[in-house]
């Protein structure tokens, strides 16, 4: 047997306010749309993972999502051109990652991340 996908399913009153976010700042498309449920993807191929946390690293709150990209500095960019807070960093971590947090329009904590070459 072998685990799929992974899908976070989180709860929204209104889910169609999460789209200019997921759409515009991390540039993922939106693959089904039932009005109560609506479902975003990438291209890319995704290693399954689920993480369990008492904290988020470096003394931070867990976040809800933690999102890989492959240009930090681009998504970066986005949040600050749509005026979106960013509670935590941009910072370079001991174990690896540059990263920040912010909040999408739902309010979720997200970790926008990028592994660190060398």
């Amino acid at each position: 047997m072998k685990v799929k996908r992974i899908i976070a399913n989180i709860s929204a009153p209104e889910p169609a306010a999460a789209d200019s976010f997921y759409r515009n700042i991390l540039g993922l498309e939106l693959v089904m749309d039932h009005g109560w449920i609506r479902t975003y993807a990438g291209s890319s191929k995704m290693t399954v993972q689920v993480s369990f946390a008492s904290q988020g690293g470096s003394d931070t709150p867990v976040p809800d999502i933690s999102i890989e990209v492959d240009d930090l500095a681009e998504v970066l960019r986005r949040v600050r051109a749509a005026c979106i807070p960013v509670e935590y960093g941009p910072v370079s971590e001991p174990w690896g990652v540059r990263r920040f947090y912010v909040r999408d329009p739902l309010g979720r904590l997200l970790n926008i991340l990028e592994h660190e070459i060398g």
